[in-house]
């Protein structure tokens, strides 16, 4: 990170001629060196996620729609959640078609599942990192957008029972990021454009809507005029982008509409409004200091460390829109629209999952906004120092400060990927051998539907198995076989590695 520091340095103190050529080869060398380090963690991180990490439950209940779309049942998930019968428009698959869609496609080709599944996630991981460099470079140049593109890689969200184990998870937190941030980066000249991203971001992960007040005040600081005159030039450039925004959701909706018919459409919207009115979950009795210390718990860095680079890179996002807030150039007024979108934004969700008392502790909820906001913060605070008072004092605290903040997030980055490849826990080829035996007997007995136990580790076994997935509890379940970890009740049909498949009761 000292070569961060020296960049950051380097237009203020400005060195004679002779001595800035050595040094900008120097930071030249070191800034290569360092993005191919950043380029080699990522793959790593990348193929682990593809091809090592576990396939779990949510990932497969997302993979049976395009499954049941291929065959032609629909848009419908196996309702697993909803009485273990094919469930059209199923509300409890919050990961949306913007995400699912392309994996239906995938499947059409024989690909294997899995595999197909977990490809899409990972292209909008790639799109999620070439935004967050576009926009770094916009803002503060390539350090910034090697601080931008760093700051994924220093996060997690794969504690608990409900994680994002890995950028290819099928699951619709990271699309819906990635299309946020490239809607940021095409909104000062393509306002219509960012609102339909948005608009599919919502559609990818329904959570994404909590960014709009984040793009309302972007459009505010980039009007032209002072006081009511930008609130209203504001407002004449916001109707466009607001209503292309709803056009992917008011899509899905009418081919729900189309589907299900009236009487079923309605039960269809009330089912949706219950399950966002719970966040489908149960009252979890969670306050807010314990969602922010689970927060600051999320990288692979001490939380007492993590929130010192928070308070450090806001220390200094906050100096630099104040010092040009009033004398801001049409350059710098981007960069100030997307630092206040990004406080906005990153506040909107982090304050949403904290106040929510329903959510478990699971950072996944407010992933979207952490992976689009968090990183354009890190690059506003490499931009704000050379926006700091001329003085050597501020530009010397402004240099450390920033340098601090690159150092917290390259550990945390080297740490995640360490954490990644040393991890000894379930893996997909181990999943794949144990259910092999069964798979084969499910397909020669031509079974159609398999009951999980419960909801968890059967729920993924089952979709590899390549049946329709149901719980043991739901009545239509009853002449179903059930796959169990424990010696079966009934007779076992057959016996994989770990688990069996049992007769049913």
């Amino acid at each position: 990170m000292a070569a961060l520091a020296a960049s950051v340095r380097s237009a203020p103190l400005r060195p004679s001629s002779g001595a800035r050529a050595p040094m900008s080869r120097l930071r030249t060398a070191l800034f290569w060196v360092a993005a191919a380090a950043l380029v080699i963690g990522h793959v790593i991180l990348a193929w682990h996620s593809l091809t090592v990490s576990r396939f779990w439950e949510d990932e497969a209940f997302n993979l049976t729609v395009p499954r049941n779309l291929l065959a032609g049942l629909g848009y419908a998930s196996d309702g697993a959640l909803s009485g273990s019968t094919i469930t059209p428009f199923d509300p409890r698959i919050s990961t949306g078609p913007v995400v699912l869609l392309p994996v239906a496609a995938l499947l059409a080709t024989g690909m294997d599942p899995v595999l197909a599944g977990r490809l899409v996630p990972l292209a909008f991981w790639v799109l999620l990192l070439a935004g967050l460099a576009a926009l770094g470079r916009r803002i503060g140049g390539r350090w910034a957008a090697l601080l931008a593109v760093t700051v994924p890689l220093a996060f997690t969200a794969g504690a608990g029972v409900s994680p994002i184990q890995g950028p290819a998870d099928l699951l619709g937190e990271i699309p819906a990021a990635a299309l946020l941030v490239w809607a940021l980066t095409v909104l000062p000249r393509r306002a219509w454009l960012a609102g339909l991203l948005v608009g599919l971001a919502v559609q990818a992960k329904l959570i994404a809507a909590l960014a709009l007040p984040a793009f309302a005040v972007a459009l505010w600081v980039l009007a032209d005029g002072r006081g009511w005159a930008r609130v209203r030039e504001a407002l004449r450039r916001a109707w466009l982008p607001l209503l292309l925004s709803a056009v992917p959701t008011a899509l899905f909706e009418l081919g729900a509409l189309l589907a299900l018919g009236p009487a079923g459409f309605i039960e269809h919207l009330r089912a949706f409004v219950r399950f966002v009115r719970s966040g489908g979950q149960t009252d979890a009795a969670t306050t807010v200091l314990q969602k922010l210390g689970t927060l600051a718990d999320s990288g692979s860095l001490p939380p007492i460390v993590a929130l010192l680079g928070a308070v450090l890179t806001l220390a200094l996002v906050t100096l630099g829109v104040v010092r040009r807030w009033r004398t801001a150039t049409a350059e710098e007024r981007v960069v100030i629209a997307y630092a206040l979108a990004a406080v906005v934004g990153a506040l909107a969700f982090v304050a949403w999952w904290a106040t929510a008392s329903r959510l478990p502790l699971w950072v996944r909820h407010p992933a979207p906004g952490i992976l689009a906001f968090f990183p354009l913060l890190a690059a506003v605070a490499v931009w704000a120092v050379t926006r700091l008072p001329e003085r050597r004092a501020w530009r010397i605290v402004g240099t450390v400060a920033a340098a601090l903040v690159g150092a917290i997030v390259a550990t945390g980055a080297v740490l995640h990927v360490t954490d990644t490849v040393t991890s000894r826990g379930l893996t997909l080829a181990a999943q794949r051998a144990d259910v092999e035996p069964l798979r084969a007997w499910v397909e020669e007995n031509d079974v159609e539907w398999v009951a999980a136990e419960r909801w968890g580790w059967a729920v993924p076994l089952v979709v590899l198995i390549g049946a329709h997935l149901g719980l043991q509890d739901a009545p239509s379940m009853t002449e179903a076989p059930r796959l169990a970890l424990d010696d079966c009740p009934t007779a076992t049909l057959v016996e994989g590695t770990t688990s069996r498949l049992c007769a049913a009761r």
